[in-house]
């Protein structure tokens, strides 16, 4: 098994960020940098092949809470385990997905309700460039890419979309990779993982048969207009990515001489 030619059953949104060019001609190297869902549901056959790739660090950005309801990562070897939670139990939009997911009693969201899912969703990435803990993880995690000592590094959340893709945003950028391919990536999601969200809407739906799929789709997938609300606020708070790379995130000069010495070919 080289460069990019692995998946993994139990994520099967997984991929491998190398081979995505740079605007100065070069590429991301293959089997370096390693974006996942969680990796509780790995099955036997997936072991073998994440333990051909190496994993020297893996960095979870769930909370403890979505930690303790999910079966624990299915891991080869030792490698470095590195906990960085991004997310805000107290903030409203993300009391108000947890609510109706869980049938829970929505007057008290009649604001976020108005806009439905989809507002929420927008609402959570521009979090991500603005939110203490979101700069605190989302920085943490460029600084250990940074070090060829997590190398090969693999990344995950609970699907491995939403923080999971708003750190590749980051690391790649960091790295030079133009804006339009960044943007493929992003939106492949929803290509890998077409069949599961229908099997996911199906359980959901049949667990809770109150809740429509049309509210519950839009948490499912990755959306253009979710990236760009978060793109929206790195120029709103900002001006420019690199600033927000320096000063919300502190990416110093240093750290990005760290990620394209061991990130790039």
């Amino acid at each position: 098994m080289t460069g990019r030619d692995w998946e993994l059953v139990g994520a099967p949104n997984a991929r491998d960020l190398g081979g995505l060019p740079t605007t100065d001609g070069r590429r991301v190297r293959a089997g370096r940098l390693l974006r996942t869902a969680a990796l509780g549901r790995l099955t036997d056959d997936d072991l073998p092949v994440l333990g051909k790739l190496g994993v020297a660090c893996v960095v979870d950005l769930r909370d403890a809470d979505e930690q303790a309801v999910a079966p624990p990562d299915r891991l080869v070897g030792e490698p470095r385990r590195v906990h960085l939670p991004v997310y805000d139990a107290a903030h409203p939009v993300f009391t108000y997905v947890s609510a109706v997911l869980q049938g829970h009693d929505l007057n008290a969201y009649a604001a976020l309700a108005t806009e439905g899912m989809p507002g929420a969703m927008t609402a959570i990435y521009r979090w991500f460039v603005t939110g203490e803990s979101a700069r605190a993880g989302f920085g943490a995690a460029v600084r250990l890419a940074a070090d060829g000592g997590n190398l090969p590094l693999l990344f995950h959340c609970s699907a491995g979309k939403d923080r999971t893709g708003w750190l590749s945003v980051v690391l790649l950028t960091a790295l030079g990779v133009p804006e339009p391919a960044i943007r493929a990536d992003y939106l492949r999601h929803n290509e890998l993982i077409e069949s599961l969200r229908e099997v996911l809407l199906t359980a959901m739906t049949r667990r809770r048969p109150d809740l429509d799929p049309a509210v519950a789709r839009p948490l499912l997938e990755v959306r253009p207009e979710y990236l760009d609300a978060a793109y929206d606020e790195v120029r709103r708070v900002h001006g420019t990515f690199e600033a927000y790379l320096r000063d919300g995130l502190g990416v110093t000069d240093e750290v990005r001489a760290g990620l394209r010495a061991g990130l790039l070919e």
